[in-house]
């Protein structure tokens, strides 16, 4: 089940919403238990075999959080035990379902074995659960964990919104949440600002990031020489799908968590305006930033140990991050990248400071578009399958002396977007310039909230919108809804 398709908007969702809301007036905690078996039907809807592993794993987490809490003030050594062993059990969990098909594949192409013919499962989510509860053993371990409800814990960690694609949260920012009375009540400001905040995600999905993501799959998933009008294409179109996919995602899961009063933590705010490598991850994905942060960067010294220790902290942080993504050569050099640009990064501005040198306004438009192309490099390797396939589409992107048509244009559906063309290519452009200049979903959302707390009306919410930016957005939800009719794609984070 995915957030744009009709079983959820028009099923799943209003029969959790009233469920919720009603158990609530009855006992606050059945409402807790309702909400996280509603989650666990959500994630069964896509699979339930790989329930028992979802709760096999909350389970072995929880009691060890205890183990830890119990041994923490009696016993540091056996507490610091505890969590090695939990934080041991999840990485290795983790390890084998994300990781042993590569290694299988490996194994194969080095001795020519048939081990390719065993392939592991990868759990819907696992990624997002497991470090979740990885933050929740630490936290644990450092004291900060304070609620130890099971059903809050339960519904801490399958929380439907945020289950299957991040953000990945922490517990000491969701259990007051849950245990605050005055969330066990509809709020109609809350019911109103999420909604519309669902509904710019669907738009965002299914209008934007949908209509693109045919362009990107011909380039990438093609074989043949590419020239850089057909490269650029695919690498301009999926740099825009992704933006569209994920955020769209991010604001659907923060508006359905509003709907229930629960504030889920800010996971995107306007990456490609960045204007360098540095702010482009303050910006992008930032749950899992402030996780790489927090549990691997810091730990491994951060930059208390000066600049050369601290830039290999940076980049064996983003490899590590680009692993986590997925299995593969392609994310582990997406991953090294990242983390090369993040030392060059680090290293031009402490040059700057040393020279005295202010960033102007020229001056910020120039890093800005050589953070974005360094950006769209970066998701050539992340897009592409192989490394074969990478390589293929960048050697396209500098072929300027390649004849038009040579191989790819010809595989263009006339019934799709038409055949490649100035068309397709100034949609590509509307979508990066709304990316680049367009207020995001969240200042959207909070200069509505401004003008319903100064007015407090309905209609005062669409303010800054306009009553024909309104009825254009509803506008493209009825399109995003006959979008659906014809099936649904997933988000491309639930590949991670």
């Amino acid at each position: 089940m995915v957030f744009n398709s009709f079983i959820f908007v028009l099923g799943f969702l209003p029969v959790a919403f009233v469920a919720y809301f009603l158990t609530s007036q009855i006992r606050p905690t059945w409402g807790v238990v309702v909400l996280a078996v509603a989650s666990l039907a959500f994630y069964a809807y896509w699979d339930y075999r790989l329930v028992p592993l979802l709760l096999a794993s909350i389970l072995t987490n929880y009691v060890t959080g205890l183990l830890i809490a119990g041994a923490r003030e009696r016993n540091p050594v056996a507490a610091k035990a505890w969590l090695i062993a939990g934080l041991s059990l999840n990485l290795g969990c983790l390890f084998f379902f994300k990781y042993m098909n590569w290694l299988i594949d490996a194994f194969d192409q080095v001795s020519g074995g048939g081990l390719g013919l065993v392939r592991v499962v990868l759990p819907l989510g696992i990624s997002f659960y497991t470090f979740t509860q990885i933050a929740f053993l630490v936290d644990m371990y450092k004291g900060k964990v304070r609620d130890r409800s099971f059903p809050n814990y339960l519904l801490f960690v399958t929380y439907f919104p945020h289950l299957i694609a991040g953000p990945i949260l922490h517990h000491s920012e969701m259990m007051p949440q849950f245990a605050d009375p005055a969330n066990k009540r509809v709020a109609v400001n809350n019911l109103v600002f999420g909604m519309t905040l669902f509904l710019i995600g669907v738009i965002k999905k299914v209008v934007f990031a949908d209509s693109v993501a045919p362009l990107a799959d011909r380039v990438f998933d093609g074989s043949g020489a590419l020239n850089a009008y057909e490269a650029w294409s695919g690498a301009l179109a999926y740099t825009a799908q992704i933006y569209f996919d994920f955020s769209g995602y991010i604001d659907m899961a923060l508006g359905i968590s509003r709907m229930f009063n629960i504030q889920l933590p800010l996971n995107f705010d306007s990456p490609y305006k960045s204007k360098s490598i540095v702010e482009f991850w303050r910006r992008w994905h930032i749950t899992l930033s402030r996780f790489l942060r927090d549990y691997l960067y810091i730990p491994l010294g951060g930059n208390r140990k000066g600049a050369p220790r601290r830039y290999l902290n940076l980049f064996a942080t983003m490899v590590l991050g680009g692993l986590w993504h997925g299995a593969g050569w392609t994310f582990l050099i997406w991953g090294a990248l990242h983390g090369s640009y993040l030392i060059v990064d680090h290293a031009m501005s402490a040059f700057g400071r040393s020279l005295g040198i202010k960033p102007g306004w020229w001056l910020g438009r120039l890093t800005q578009a050589l953070t974005f192309l360094a950006v769209v490099v970066g998701w050539v390797f992340f897009r592409a399958t192989t490394l074969d396939g990478a390589l293929r589409v960048l050697h396209g992107m500098i072929r300027f002396g390649a004849p038009a048509g040579d191989g790819l244009i010809r595989e263009y559906p006339d019934t799709l977007l038409g055949a490649l063309s100035g068309a397709n290519w100034g949609w590509i452009v509307t979508l990066l310039l709304i990316a680049f200049l367009a207020p995001n979903s969240q200042q959207i959302i909070a200069w509505a909230e401004d003008k319903w707390a100064r007015r407090a009306t309905v209609a005062a919410s669409f303010a800054p919108l306009g009553y024909v930016g309104f009825a254009t957005t509803v506008l493209l939800f009825i399109v995003s809804l006959s979008g659906m009719r014809h099936g649904v794609s997933p988000f491309i984070y639930f590949n991670f």
